[in-house]
């Protein structure tokens, strides 16, 4: 048995001791390459978009409208003149100081969105002067005080009084029609700041004349607007069929006691309204690259043919008219009874010159003609020159 073990033991080694060997056989696999599509199968009913919301461009975007849209011009300005002589001048020469200041303020936006635009302006002009005026002096008893030869004895005193008092308000809604032609309304009201009186050395309540609201006008009016289209010639025409012009006196003292009605007839009303038509004209234009010169004039005129028509004791004959005052004048005056002449038109045309010597020093002439028979039968006109600082603020 152990001989049968350690023969197979001797094969075993001598089995391992000797080289193998092996024949491996590889077969050559050709590939074919073939295109490959892929499908999508999800299937979406909106596009994605990988833009974000940025709140910086939304604001700029909405910037950017409201400055297409709306228009904003805003100038003021303080203007004036000084006059001063020392006592030796005066003395030899003459002279008189004085002092001269007028504020201004123009305010005009614009906002148009479609069809719809509306107008809002804002003007206010408010000046006042300094001079010397000469008084009879007044004595402890009350009593004007005269020197040894009887002659009165003076006084020199320097007055301040306003020159230049006056505020607008106006607004103008429209929807176009056309490309020139618009149709819409016209809304304005004007009056003064602070009371004025008869004359500069008058400056009493018993001498008191105007105030605030008294007068007051309002002016409203509907009716069609054409608007020029060249640019050279910026001439804006409104005829308003259908009108109504309100004359406000609200100031007892001003309007009873003084004397001063502004054609309110009657004692116990503090306002007078007439309906009619209106025309307005407006014309703005600036000349000059750099804007040197501006030329601004609004000429508006109204009728009060509705109010005329119904107007009772109406006399079309000025010497009828007159007969029929004077009864009425030695009767017991009843208002109702007054004789009364046809309804004249109101007239008022307003001129602004504008000339700019660099950015903030300029010269402006002003001049306004007023015609309103019912407060005076002679035509009133008004001019103003002054130089001073002014400034223009624009949006675009």
């Amino acid at each position: 048995m152990k001989k049968n073990i350690r023969t197979l033991l001797v094969f075993a080694a001598s089995g391992l001791m000797m080289p193998a060997a092996a024949q491996i056989s590889v077969d050559k696999i050709e590939v074919h390459e073939d295109d490959v599509s892929f499908r999508d199968t999800l299937k979406t009913k909106s596009s994605v978009d990988a833009d974000y919301f940025s709140p910086a461009r939304y604001k700029a975007e909405r910037a950017a409208i409201r400055k297409e849209r709306n228009f904003l011009e805003i100038s003021s300005g303080l203007q004036g003149a000084l006059t001063s002589y020392n006592d030796s001048w005066i003395e030899t020469s003459g002279g008189d100081n004085s002092i001269a200041l007028t504020a201004v303020f123009d305010l005009k936006h614009t906002f148009k969105k479609n069809k719809f635009a509306i107008e809002t302006r804002a003007i206010a002009k408010f000046g006042y002067n300094r001079m010397k005026v000469e008084r009879q002096r007044i004595g402890a008893d009350g009593n004007p005080v005269v020197d040894a030869n009887g002659d009165k004895v003076m006084d020199s005193k320097g007055i301040w009084f306003k020159n230049q008092d006056e505020f607008e308000i106006s607004t103008a809604p429209s929807f176009k029609m056309s490309k020139n032609w618009s149709y819409g309304s016209i809304i304005k009201f004007r009056s003064q700041f602070v009371n004025g009186y008869k004359s500069r050395s008058e400056q009493k309540l018993e001498h008191r004349k105007s105030g605030f609201m008294t007068p007051g006008y309002l002016d409203v009016s509907l009716g069609f607007t054409y608007t020029c289209p060249k640019p050279d010639f910026p001439i804006v025409i409104n005829l308003s069929p259908v009108a109504l012009n309100a004359t406000f006196a609200e100031n007892d003292l001003i309007r009873r006691d003084n004397g001063y009605s502004y054609g309110i007839e009657d004692p116990d009303k503090t306002s007078k309204y007439e309906g009619g038509s209106s025309v307005q004209i407006d014309f703005d234009r600036k000349f000059g690259k750099s804007e040197f010169l501006r030329y601004r004039t609004m000429l508006y005129g109204f009728y009060g043919w509705i109010t005329d028509i119904g107007q009772a004791n109406k006399y079309h004959n000025y010497h009828r008219y007159l007969e029929a005052y004077e009864k009425w004048e030695q009767s017991d005056k009843n208002i109702k009874e007054k004789p009364r002449l046809p309804v004249h038109p109101i007239v008022r045309w307003t001129n602004t010159i504008d000339i700019k010597a660099t950015k903030y020093l300029s010269t402006q002439f002003n001049f306004e003609l007023y015609y309103n028979r019912s407060q005076n039968v002679e035509t009133m006109t008004k001019t103003l020159l002054s130089v001073g600082l002014i400034y223009t603020f624009k949006n675009k």
